[in-house]
Formats: structure tokens, sequence, C-alpha cells
């Protein structure tokens, strides 16, 4: 009988969560929703000196905000809780016992002194790598160096001490990754890790696999830089008796800066100009503040379809994705090997397709909150047609305040370099009669101005062409924009007839030049 996928994202609170976690997150989600099985989070804070205050909540949040929903968390409760690592602290012991007992483990006493002066002595030696190892081991104070009652007697009078894994000398540990295929890792280059620390805490090593054992996880999806801690929890699956029941794993490819050298890291997004943070996160400490993509108007669909793309494809052409149309395209097996460059214009384009989407009434709440910082209201009629005209050219909701503003406040200032090109008397004479006529103009649309606007150019001997760029700057301020009629319409008619004779005065040195 197959088992039921259950995977997991364990993230550990010591900051914000990074937009590779949300990835991690993400591609465990949409495995889960596509073989109907459960999403679970585990917080994996047993190394207690890192703890951040407010990064749990910030985890939290930022999987909320993205829509990625859970089935068992520290906040939800299910049938293996409890689901923070520090909670759970009581039952790591007997598993790390039962490897000494077994002879996979041993204990070390070694001093913080003693551990660098064997690092020092290994580097004199030009080891490239020091390590405590099956080689060096034999050098060190331990229980398989020291005299079994002296390790009685040091154990029983409270001496520190942690718990490491007796690695092998000479094995080929092998891995089946969904990725890349099989990885082979000689023993000889893997040192015997801390299982639990001196505070009787387990370190990520024992405690991740104890917790992925019992919790039932049966896929382990996390990122790259994992793929060397692999061998050692195949080890630690072997020893323990549970290698029949082990996880599928699967190593995700790095996330790379835009010029594709090296990983994204949590310092480039501000430097490079966007967020590398799903949420605005405040350092408890520094009070450093980073931008996140909620704040900048990134919409969570859009940000989620941008993020599964990074690294993921469907082997189609197709772009767009709601989440469920990701949990039935996704497979582990689409997941590059290789490392994805990260592109914020990709991300800007996704939004913007995701805007566009939307229903003009939906996008109107926008502009309309806008209005009401600004101490402005609107119609929502209004708000409505302006949202309409707008879409095609924002990126962001609070584009729309940016972009629109002139619908609602008339310009003071105008673009020399159009003023001087395009403001002439000629045209200053037709946007006379213009401004004259427009209030008595008759069921007031874009069409009838535009007839209206015609008809005076006509008896002027003028083509539209002649004045649209200046008559476009007296009514707005700007260089270019959405059909100028259709702007006029929502404008209306007395507000459009004060602005063209508060640019025809403004203007006057152009049209007499």
């Amino acid at each position: 009988m197959e088992r039921e996928v259950r995977v997991r994202f364990a993230p550990s609170p010591t900051g914000p969560l990074h937009i590779g976690g949300v990835r991690t997150a993400l591609y465990n989600y949409l495995l889960a929703r596509k073989t109907g099985g459960k999403m679970i989070l585990r917080i994996e804070d047993t190394d207690q000196n890192r703890f951040v205050p407010g990064a749990e909540d910030y985890i939290r949040e930022s999987l909320e905000w993205c829509g990625i929903e859970l089935d068992e968390s520290p906040w939800k409760g299910g049938p293996y809780a409890p689901y923070r690592q520090s909670e759970r602290k009581p039952m790591y012991m007997q598993y790390a016992l039962q490897l000494v007992n077994d002879g996979h483990a041993y204990y070390a006493f070694d001093t913080a002194e003693e551990l660098e002066e064997m690092r020092e002595r290994l580097k004199a030696a030009k080891v490239a790598t020091p390590q405590y190892n099956a080689i060096t081991r034999m050098t060190m104070k331990n229980s398989l160096t020291l005299p079994e009652d002296e390790v009685k007697q040091k154990l029983e009078s409270g001496e520190p001490y942690v718990i490491r894994l007796k690695v092998p000398r000479k094995e080929e540990i092998r891995l089946k990754d969904m990725i890349r295929g099989w990885v082979m890792v000689h023993s000889s280059s893997v040192d015997d890790k801390v299982l639990m620390k001196s505070d009787g805490m387990p370190t990520y090593h024992l405690a991740n696999i104890v917790d992925d054992h019992l919790m039932k996880i049966t896929h382990v999806i996390r990122g790259e830089e994992w793929l060397p801690s692999a061998p050692l929890h195949v080890l630690l699956y072997r020893y323990l008796g549970w290698e029949d029941t082990m996880p599928e794993f699967a190593h995700l490819p790095l996330l790379l800066k835009p010029d594709g050298n090296g990983k994204l890291s949590k310092r480039d997004g501000d430097k490079l100009g966007f967020p590398v943070f799903p949420l605005r996160w405040e350092d408890p400490f520094s009070k450093e503040i980073s931008s996140g993509y909620r704040e900048s108007g990134y919409l969570p669909e859009a940000f989620i379809n941008f993020l599964a793309f990074l690294g993921w494809n469907p082997g189609t052409s197709q772009e767009i994705f709601s989440m469920e149309e990701l949990a039935n395209e996704f497979t582990v097996e689409r997941i590059g090997k290789s490392g994805t460059r990260f592109d914020i214009q990709k991300a800007r384009w996704f939004n913007e397709q995701y805007l566009r989407a939307k229903p003009d009434s939906e996008l109107a709440g926008y502009l309309i909150k806008a209005l009401e910082e600004h101490n402005m209201t609107t119609t929502p009629e209004k708000a409505e047609k302006i949202a309409g005209l707008m879409k095609e050219r924002v990126s962001f909701p609070q584009d729309f305040w940016q972009e629109a503003k002139y619908f609602f406040v008339a310009p003071e200032e105008y673009s020399e370099k159009v003023a001087s090109k395009k403001w002439n008397a000629p045209s200053v004479a037709v946007f006379e009669d213009f401004k004259n006529e427009l209030p008595s103009l008759q069921n007031f649309n874009a069409d009838t101005v535009k007839e209206l606007l015609v008809s005076i150019l006509d008896r002027h001997n003028m083509k539209i062409g002649q004045v649209m760029q200046a008559l476009r700057l007296a009514v707005t301020g700007a260089e270019a924009g959405p059909d100028l009629m259709h702007i006029i319409e929502v404008i209306g008619s007395g507000e459009t007839a004060q602005r063209l004779e508060n640019a025809i005065s403004k203007l006057s040195k152009y049209a007499s030049a």
C-alpha cells in the first residue's frame, strides 16, 4: 500500500524568511496538493542562541500572505504535535543514547580550547579541511579513547559532553536524489557531527531525522545547501533502523544573483533595488528595515507564479498559473539541476499580468484607498473608469495614484521639452474655441468631445495630429497616457475648460515665440 505523501517545511526562527525559503515551502506545498497529501510546518529552533523575536510570527504571516496553507503546524496543531523542536526536546536524547549503545555514536568531552588546538595542529600539518573524524577522533578526549570507568565517572560527575556520530572511515554513502539522480560521497569527507549539544539540545541533524521519521515525512524537498549533509542523514536513518521508511530527497537549485554570480543573499536585494523577503522586516536588534514584496505592491498570486518558475517549468509555453493550476502541473522531475538567475523584471511582468486580469471594480479600490490617504474622494463609477483606462500602464497597485493623479489634480507644471516644440499660436487659437464650446456640448462623452475638436480643427484648417500633444500637456501635464478623449470625458467639461485656460495663460511665452 502506498504511503500518504507528507511533506514539511522546517524553517528556523533566526530572522525573516528569504524568498528562497518561500520557494522551498511552495514546492513542498505543490507536491502535497498534487498528490492529495499533507503539508506540515515545523519550527526548527534547537539553536536558541540564534533565536530572533518576531521571526516565527513573520514566517506564519508570510506563508498566509502567499496562500500556502498548512495542514499541520505549531499554530494549527495536528496528530504529531508539538511542532516546535524546542518543545520536543525530551524525546531526542533516547535516540542519541540508542546510537551510542549500538556503537554508532560516542561521548566527546573535549573543551573548546582542545578543539581549537586540534584544528591548529591539522592546519600546521597542511590538512585542507580540519575535521573531527575517523582519524582525529582517536587523538581526542572521548568515550572511544578513554577507559570505560573514566567515561562513567565523567558522566556521573556532570562534566559537559556532546554526543558525536561515529562516521565509518572507508565507505561509499549513496543517496538517490529526485532531481540529481544518484549522489555518492565517500565517508572520509564526512566529519563526526555533533548530535546532542552540551546544553541537552539536539543539533539540526539529529532532530531533523527523528522528527521526519516520527512525523512520517515521505519527501524532503529542501535547498541545495543541505546536499553536503545528506550523506550524514542517510547514515542516521540506517543506524536508527529506519532506512526502509527513509523519505525521498530533492535538493533544489540555488537562486542566483541577477548577474548569475553567486547565491542571492539577504543583503543583495536592497543593494540591487528589489526585495528578497516576502514581507517588510524590521530587525528587532539593529532596527534595520528590509523591504518586502507585499509592501512593494506585488500581488501574492503574481509573486507565487513568479517564484514557481524560478527553477521549475511546466514544459509548455504557458506562464500564467493559478495556485490550483500549479499544483495540477507540478512535478519534482521538472525542477532543473542548475541555479536560476533572479530576474526582477520578470516579477514585475507577472504583477502587471495579474493586475490587468482583475475587474476594473476591484482595481478601483486601490485608487479610492490612495485618494483617502490624500484626503480626497471620488465616486466608485469614476474610479472604475479611471482604473480601466490606466490598467495597461501600471505595474503595481500604488501606480494607479501616481499615474492617474492628473484626473484629480490640475497640472501646475508643464514639460518644457513638449511646450517648446508643440505649443504655438495656431494651437492656442484652437484651444480657445475648444474651451469656450466644451461646456455647451450635449451628451458629453469621448466621442462627442472628439467630434467637437475635429470640427474646430476643420475651421482652423488644421489636423488633429498637430495639436494632440499640446492638448494633452494642457489637460494632464503629462507627455503620454491613455486616450485623451476618454480622459476629458472623465475629468468633465468645466474642469477641462479651466485647465485649458490655465495652460493658455502659463504657456503664453511659447505661443508668441
